[in-house]
């Protein structure tokens, strides 16, 4: 598919949606994530962004804001990677994307299996929010834990370590 110079497309519900590039604050948060799980990473795994995870029994495939994914999963040659290869994914949410990442990636991860899901919500109507969703169960999550910004975030096995959010913008 042809898509437009800095937008991104998605297969959320058997529907073909659009994003325009994230803002500043959004790349700003998915980055710091990123080098902070490094350290906390298993060995033949990495974190990447810009990679699309096909979401079985739901026509999908998201591409998540950061997927921790094997290493040979990146050069295997093919195009998309199952979700349920994840260790974890990130979403970081936007005014126009929070309900998908809320709703509907929510269902999507937990259907495919992803063991961990973080959500970073900066646009919630009673101020920015993080969860961590896990133990996926017949297609439904979870809550293992929620705080808000500033908060360390407790990730468990494979990472063991605590995710430093004091410097998120609101």
């Amino acid at each position: 598919m042809d898509v437009p110079a800095g937008w991104k497309a998605e297969i959320i519900e058997g529907s073909i949606v659009m994003s325009p590039a994230p803002s500043k604050p959004h790349t700003f948060i998915a980055t710091k994530l990123q080098w902070r799980l490094h350290p906390a990473i298993p060995d033949g795994w990495d974190v990447y962004q810009n990679v699309d995870v096909r979401i079985p029994l739901r026509s999908g495939v998201f591409q998540p804001d950061l997927v921790v994914l094997p290493e040979a999963l990146m050069l295997d040659g093919v195009p998309e990677t199952q979700a349920g290869d994840a260790a974890l994914v990130v979403e970081v949410t936007s005014p126009g994307n929070a309900s998908r990442d809320r709703v509907e990636k929510l269902a999507g991860y937990a259907r495919a299996g992803v063991p961990l899901y973080l959500l970073v919500d900066r646009v919630p109507p009673m101020g920015p929010v993080i969860t961590l969703f896990g133990e996926p169960q017949g297609g439904v999550y979870q809550t293992l834990w929620t705080g808000k910004f500033g908060d360390p975030v407790p990730l468990p096995a494979p990472f063991e370590t605590s995710l430093d959010t004091s410097d998120f913008p609101g």
